[in-house]
């Protein structure tokens, strides 16, 4: 059972910050979240609030929500009562280590220290604190609040209790974590994700289609049973002979360079930076742009009601 009512502190009130501090404000527990910008930290409460009215939530549970989330204008002020502190500030690595190093001068030795990355090696953000065995990643993705996956990862140096503690809280939270028991590069999700982008990105590269058949062929067949169909699953499924003999066939042919792509780094090169920038991989309006924005937004608050039922 965990217990309500616990301290939690979110240092970082942008895009991943204000959507870990609703979903804990959501599930019962007082949050103190911080932010060296003050334009981040004023705006925190309207950001949760248009972000839970977004995901269709009532008006009282809101006000709820926001009544459980103190704002302060300081790390050390935000950790000092803290039983766990949750890190979402940038993907830098000389900033993280700072953040950790102030937390660990503020916060209790007993709270559990938590950073929020998505690739960065969570044994080196926490080489440089003294009681390194409280401290873990954990991966939320993004809308924070709204998918449901979050993955802890464990150093060498993680208490195993700890992480459990962590994996309870999360799932209380109403989130789905999964344990990582090593600290790797992307862990298991964007190992997983870009291993199919790099295909993705060749299939362009060498002519074989263009980038729409590629989005097309991925929604349109194996992508609607990925929610409730895992690449496993579905090997045990179909049974692993056949897997294996399409592995025999396929897997010499597929794409192995082990550093980005050249076209991916010459669309970069070129100012080619996707929607933000009119052209990626392929060619946005802003109108178009929005209404990828607006699908997703649509399709995540569905996948979040049939959840509930």
């Amino acid at each position: 059972m965990v217990a309500k009512k616990q301290q939690m502190a979110v240092i970082g009130a942008g895009l991943m910050g204000h959507g870990i501090a609703l979903t804990l404000a959501r599930a019962g527990h007082y949050v103190a979240i911080t932010d060296p910008v003050k334009e981040a930290r004023d705006g925190v409460a309207a950001r949760i609030r248009q972000s839970m009215e977004a995901m269709g939530i009532s008006e009282s549970e809101i006000t709820r929500a926001l009544k459980m989330v103190e704002i302060f204008d300081s790390t050390a002020a935000a950790v000092r009562r803290a039983d766990v502190v949750f890190e979402a500030a940038p993907e830098k690595m000389a900033l993280k280590q700072a953040i950790f190093a102030e937390v660990e001068a503020h916060a209790p030795e007993t709270c559990i220290l938590a950073s929020n990355t998505s690739v960065m090696p969570i044994t080196e953000i926490m080489s440089g604190l003294r009681l390194k065995a409280r401290a873990l990643g954990t991966h939320w993705w993004n809308p924070p609040h709204m998918i449901p996956l979050v993955e802890v990862i464990k150093t060498a140096w993680t208490d195993p209790e700890v992480a459990q503690r962590m994996v309870d809280l999360l799932a209380d939270a109403g989130k789905t974590p999964v344990m990582v028991e090593k600290d790797v590069p992307g862990f298991i999700g964007n190992r997983l994700q870009h291993a199919l982008w790099r295909e993705a990105i060749s299939l362009v590269e060498n002519g074989i289609c263009d980038a729409e058949a590629v989005d097309t062929v991925i929604k349109a067949s194996f992508g609607r049973r990925l929610a409730v169909l895992g690449p496993l699953e579905n090997a045990d499924l179909v049974g692993t002979d056949l897997t294996l003999d399409i592995h025999e066939n396929v897997l010499a042919d597929l794409e192995t360079r082990r550093g980005p792509s050249p076209y991916l780094r010459s669309l970069v090169e070129t100012g080619k930076l996707g929607m933000k920038s009119g052209e990626g991989f392929r060619t946005w309006t802003d109108a178009e742009a929005e209404a990828v924005r607006a699908r997703v937004a649509s399709h995540l608050r569905k996948l979040e009601g049939i959840q509930e039922t």
